[in-house]
Parts: C-alpha cells; structure tokens; sequence
C-alpha cells in the first residue's frame, strides 16, 4: 500500500472510529451492568446475554447480584441455589458452567486479564472472553457478536468470515471496551434485522447497503403441543425433578406432564425453548398418580430450581 493510501485508511478509520463513539456517548442505554467495570459484573452481564434477551436480563441480573453479590459468594453456593437464582433466563448450562468457573477464579485468585486466559474458563468462549478482556480490563480485544455481524456486513458488504478480522482493523486502541460496546448497541438499537433505522445510524456515511440487505435465512422453528397437572392442596403444589441425564435443563424442578387432563385446561400459554415454539395446556389436580416428585409449600417453591415454563405456570396461576 502506498503512503499515501495508508494515510487515506488511517483517516476513515479514525473518523468511523470517531463518529460510532461520538453516537454512544450521547446515546448510551443506561444498563445496570454498565454501573461500573467490575469483572465480576461484566462476566455476568455478557453470560446471561448471551442466549436471553436484554429486556429480561435488566431485570434479573439485579437479583442475581442480590443472592451473590460477589465471585466468593458465587463459588460458595451450592448449585441448586445458583440454578434456582438463574430460574426464568434459560439454557441452564450457562449457570452451571459460570459456578464452575467462578470456583476455578477463587481458587486461582481472581480474573485473569487476557482474553486467551479467559476463554480456557467452563462456559466462556471468544466473544465472552474478548467481551470481559477488553470492557473490565481494556486490553486490544475485538468483539464479534450477531448485531456487530450484521452491522459490519451491511457498512462493508463483507462475508461473515471476515468479520473478524474487519473488527479487528477498525478497534479503538484507547476505548476497546467502549468501542466495541458502541457497535453491539448500533446493531441492537439501530441497524436493527428488518427495519433499520439509517437516518440515525451514525456511520450511514461509510455504508454500501443503506437497507436490509441480504440476510441469511434462520432455522426453521418447531411447534409441539404439551399439557401439564398443576396439582396443588394445603397450599404446596406437586412437583417432579428431571433426570440428571437429560440433555435439557438437568435436574430442574416442573410440574408432571400429562398427555390430557380431565375437561379443560385451566391456563393456556405459549413457551419458546430454544428453536421450539410450545403450545401449553396446564389442568387442575388436587391429588397425583403414578409420579415420583414431592409437594413442596409455596412459600418454598422458588428457592427450587425451577424451569422456565414452570416458574411462569405458577406465576400465571398466582400461585407464586
């Protein structure tokens, strides 16, 4: 590349570079894990974000930190204490994979500050790790996620292979954290899947698509229909745990499933578990056949470790 060449892609990078941190200090969500840089707060921020929406992590990430408020109580847990904290976010190997972790930080004295270090951690790959590395601890880390994909793809027409190393080529040396921040939240608020908002975006300067472009084509969702008893006497209600090997949420606490129940249902939901869209019928029961469980009183059912699903019966039951 010629001097001046090199000069000219010094100069765009610096001004997108700019331009995207000059958007996000204006237009910044005010989140509660960005209260601070704290390690333990950006773990567990970027863990539980990983496969739930943000509007439900705004919520439960504080009472999180209220059971452990820090790594040592974390790693002290037992883990149904951690799972039955981590009730209502999914994809409950996140929870046993960060206990697991948290008891290997303790023990080894804390986090380390690399991104390489980071990543041998049970439950944190390269984008976890870069995550961490670059916002607590500020070191030269890009950060690839679904919405800096999308947004690099539409500015610089690029595959998703090369997002990577485009990423890269574009970080901010001084603001690593902010600057990869600054791209997860215009892919997320702005450069949107289906309906981007370009007259705000601001790098609509540099970017070849100005639309939706061409997107790549999901996994097709499953539908199923599945009924549960909601047996409930003396104010406890029946409960069942899930086998140790199952390979969805292991050793869970729900309600017993039924293939029907007698007259009809009273509560009708709808419950999405990764790429399956359920259809659930819950009937009444005051007493329970043919089910190895427990009753267990209400006033002690969520310090369980409930699913999803049931945690949301009981709720939609008012029952919890």
């Amino acid at each position: 590349m010629k001097s001046s060449d090199a000069i000219r892609v010094s100069r765009e990078r610096r001004a997108f570079r700019q331009q995207l941190l000059r958007w996000f200090d204006r237009h910044r969500r005010q989140l509660p894990w960005r209260a601070d840089r704290d390690p333990y707060h950006v773990w567990l921020s970027e863990v539980m974000l990983q496969q739930t929406r943000a509007s439900v992590v705004i919520e439960r990430y504080p009472e999180f930190l209220t059971h452990f408020p820090d790594l040592e109580r974390l790693a002290a847990a037992k883990t149904a204490e951690v799972l039955a904290a981590w009730s209502g976010l999914g994809y409950y190997r996140r929870a046993r994979a960060l206990h697991a972790a948290a008891r290997q930080l303790v023990q080894h004295g804390g986090f380390p500050r690399t991104a390489e270090e980071l990543a041998a951690l049970p439950g944190i790959g390269r984008y976890t790790a870069a995550a961490i590395a670059s916002i607590a601890f500020a070191q030269p880390c890009a950060v690839v996620d679904g919405n800096v994909e999308r947004v690099l793809g539409r500015v610089f027409r690029i595959s998703e292979k090369q997002v990577w190393h485009v990423a890269e080529e574009l970080l901010h040396p001084q603001r690593p954290g902010d600057f990869n921040q600054a791209m997860m939240e215009l892919g997320a608020m702005v450069c949107v899947p289906k309906s981007p908002l370009c007259s705000q975006c601001p790098l609509f300067t540099w970017c070849r698509t100005r639309g939706v472009g061409k997107s790549r084509a999901g996994s097709p969702r499953r539908r199923k229909r599945i009924a549960y008893r909601l047996p409930v006497r003396d104010q406890a209600v029946f409960l069942v745990r899930r086998a140790d090997h199952k390979s969805l949420m292991p050793g869970m606490w729900e309600l017993p499933q039924t293939r029907r129940g007698a007259g009809e249902p009273i509560l009708r939901l709808r419950h999405a578990i990764t790429n399956t869209d359920y259809q659930v019928s819950v009937y009444g029961a005051k007493t329970v056949n043919g089910s190895a469980g427990r009753w267990v009183k209400l006033a002690d059912v969520e310090r369980l470790p409930l699913t999803g699903l049931t945690q949301k019966i009981l709720r939609q039951s008012n029952l919890i």
